[in-house]
């Protein structure tokens, strides 16, 4: 572990935090924050062994101790003590307002608050604080829970360019996998990133280490699926629409969502609720797409004996197993041996559990055998050259999206916005390169800022990518296999399946189950660690309560979680 940087600005508050607070955490000793379940905690608040105040301060501590090995927070909650101190008090005079109150929660850099900074990790945000919260932080703080700290996360969301390593920003730096937080040595990738990779743009690493109880992350294509599968995490990445995406920096509302990342599916069932909220948004027109469960309580679909009788699909040509797609000469795709060998023990165990495996049951549209109904041969317009003329085969949903999502957020901060809009946000980093804000460039962007929303031509493409993308992936894709096959779920490896999932807004569930090869060259000498690779369950819109069911009772016959070795 590395010593604590005294001129790190983060590390110091966390340090003078944490000692300033140990003396009255006398009686905390008796409760570890360690790989302890929010139910635990609960219980432990709840018989008296330990405080809001000491939680905040055992988490604290931990920040302090890991973080300059991690760099998983981008800034921590000056007033986290204050908001703890004030829910003892309730629970003293017998007001407990759920499951979360007292519990420290982190929430990732693109979420709204206004007592930290919202940045997305751009140094063109640096200190900006909000007019407005997001609806889901809201609902957060009306559950009781204690909002610690701010995760770091890819900046922008990864939509600043691509071949950015992930969990790097300008602001925050690189962020590390606490499963191997050594820096990459191979040429070309010895920049100072993690060897391990993170696996997305939100992160992990904090819950995965007992920095904070559980965090919430936000996707567009696989940033919870990814990185909680990377993190051995229990995460949730919900129908769009499910959690109100208001006050959350986007990539594109089309395939935005927020979502828990946890150590265990009943963390990730009691967080999907509070983030839920009770009733529609109507600040996000894709709130009340689905109805939340009596209460908002996912917890009573958790049944270890789910998977009886139950009927999972396996997905293999290209997600498994090589496969050729239209344009290419050659097979494509795959898992390497190691994680084929993985989804076969997952197999065995979910036929061991009661269920009906269907292995293959292969989406129809990855099998089309011509490039217009195929739907993993066009990828989004984001990597080079991908400008207008030369975006004929790819989408662009994407770099649509953003640029007229982007806007409407800008517009939304009135006058304390930082930057007035996508261009005068580019033109800024331009400006200020020599703070290192183009490390690694800003190709996405450009791509974004040449879209014009109110030209005709450009809404016609985008209406017809994106009419292109919800038919191929969801009525005949997702929505064709699970009715060919009278499908309750399809299960992958890790984040395989999220990209081609999202473009639907389709739900998913992972849970912790393997380690597998850190794949790679590296130089002589240099052993890499294995990495965790979670199992994914996966279905239609709405459908979370049933993935819930069959990803606890797989979590409760595997309990494959292990946390990392700091």
């Amino acid at each position: 572990m590395k010593p604590i940087n005294p001129n790190s600005r983060l590390s110091l508050i966390v340090v003078l935090a944490a000692i300033t607070t140990l003396a009255p955490a006398v009686h905390a000793a008796e409760f570890s924050v360690v790989e302890a379940s929010i139910p635990e905690i609960q219980a432990a608040l709840r018989d008296g062994r330990v405080t809001s105040r000491d939680l905040v301060t055992q988490y604290l501590v931990r920040i302090a101790l890991y973080e300059n090995t991690l760099n998983a927070a981008i800034s921590v909650n000056p007033r986290a003590l204050e908001v703890a101190d004030a829910l003892d008090r309730e629970r003293a005079a017998g007001q407990v307002r759920g499951p979360l109150h007292g519990i420290p929660i982190a929430i990732k850099d693109n979420i709204h608050t206004t007592d930290m900074p919202t940045t997305a990790g751009t140094l063109a945000l640096d200190g900006f604080i909000p007019p407005y919260e997001a609806t889901l932080v809201t609902n957060l703080r009306a559950s009781g829970a204690v909002i610690i700290a701010k995760t770091v996360m890819t900046e922008m969301a990864h939509w600043m360019t691509m071949g950015i390593p992930q969990n790097y920003s300008a602001l925050g730096g690189y962020g590390f996998n606490p499963y191997d937080w050594r820096r990459d040595p191979r040429p070309g990738l010895n920049d100072g990133r993690g060897v391990l990779p993170t696996g997305s743009s939100s992160s992990g690493a904090g819950t995965a280490a007992s920095l904070w109880a559980a965090n919430i992350g936000t996707e567009t294509t696989v940033s919870i699926i990814g990185p909680a599968s990377a993190a051995m995490l229990a995460a949730v990445k919900p129908t769009l629409g499910r959690i109100s995406r208001w006050g959350v920096i986007p990539v594109t509302y089309d395939q935005d969502t927020a979502g828990p990342m946890t150590r265990t599916v009943t963390d990730a069932a009691i967080l999907l609720g509070v983030l839920e909220g009770t009733a529609p948004d109507p600040n996000d027109p894709a709130a009340g797409r689905c109805t939340p469960p009596p209460g908002n309580d996912y917890t009573p679909f958790l049944n270890a004996e789910g998977l009886r009788g139950a009927r999972i699909g396996m997905p293999r040509a290209w997600f498994i197993d090589p496969h050729t797609l239209p344009g290419s000469e050659a097979p494509g795709g795959g898992l390497p041996d190691d994680q084929k060998a993985m989804m076969d023990e997952v197999v065995a165990l979910l036929r061991d559990a009661g269920a009906t495996v269907v292995d293959p049951a292969d989406v129809p549209s990855a099998l089309a055998d011509t490039w217009e109904d195929n739907v993993l041969v066009r990828g989004s317009c984001s990597r080079r050259p991908s400008l207008k003329g030369d975006d004929a085969n790819c989408s662009v949903v994407l770099k649509y999206g953003f640029k007229r999502d982007f806007t409407s957020w800008v517009t939304s901060l009135g006058a304390a916005a930082p930057v007035k809009s996508l261009t005068e946000l580019r033109e800024w980093n331009l400006a200020n390169s020599a703070l290192g804000t183009l490390k690694y460039g800003q190709h996405t962007l450009d791509l974004s800022d040449e879209q014009d929303p109110t030209l005709e031509e450009d809404r016609i493409r985008y209406e017809a990518d994106r009419a292109l993308d919800l038919r191929l992936a969801g009525a005949e894709g997702i929505d064709a296999v699970m009715i060919l096959h009278d499908l309750d779920a399809l299960i992958f490896a890790g984040s395989r399946g999220s990209s081609f999932l999202a473009k639907a807004g389709y739900p998913s569930v992972t849970v912790p189950f393997g380690m597998v090869a850190n794949g790679g060259e590296f130089p002589e000498g240099f052993i890499p660690k294995p990495a965790p690779l979670g199992v994914t369950f996966s279905g239609t819109a709405c459908s979370e309560p049933h993935l819930l069911e069959l990803a606890f009772a797989f979590e409760q016959i595997t309990k494959r979680r292990r946390p990392p070795e700091l």
